[in-house]
C-alpha cells in the first residue's frame, strides 16, 4: 500500500517561493507516475502538475511557468518548485501516484497533505 508524506508548505508573501517535497512508499517509485494535487476552501482538488516516469509533464494551466515538478527516484521523492506565488495558489497541496492518459487520475490513498498560504 503506497503512503504518502507531503512537507514544506508554509506561509509566504505573494511573489514568493516554496518547494514541496512529498515522500512516497510501499511502491515501486521509479516506474511510477507522479502528481501534485491542490485544493483550496469550498473548491474541488485540482491538478497541479504530473510527472511520468519517462519525465513527461503535465501542468494546470493556473501554474504553468511558475512550478516545476521532479522527482528523484533515489530518495523515492517528487518535488514541487512554486515560484511567484499568488494569494489564489493558497490551499491544501497532496501528492500522489497518477495514471491515465493526461495523468491526471490519482491511484492510491491521499496523505495529510501540506498547506501553502500565500498572504497579498
Amino acid at each position: 500500500q503506497v503512503q504518502l508524506v507531503e512537507s514544506g508548505g508554509g506561509l509566504v508573501q505573494a511573489g514568493g517561493s516554496l518547494r514541496l517535497s512529498c515522500v512516497a512508499s510501499g511502491s515501486i517509485f521509479n516506474i511510477n507516475a507522479w502528481g501534485w494535487y491542490r485544493q483550496a476552501p469550498g473548491k474541488q482538488r485540482e491538478l497541479v502538475a504530473a510527472i511520468s516516469s519517462g519525465g513527461r509533464l503535465n501542468y494546470g494551466d493556473p501554474v504553468k511557468g511558475r512550478f516545476t515538478i521532479s522527482r528523484n527516484n533515489v530518495k523515492n521523492t517528487v518535488y514541487l518548485q512554486m515560484n511567484s506565488l499568488k494569494p489564489e495558489d493558497t490551499a491544501v497541496y497532496y501528492c500522489n501516484q497518477v495514471g491515465g492518459d493526461g495523468l491526471r487520475i490519482p491511484l492510491a490513498a491521499w496523505g495529510r497533505g501540506t498547506q501553502v498560504t500565500v498572504s497579498s
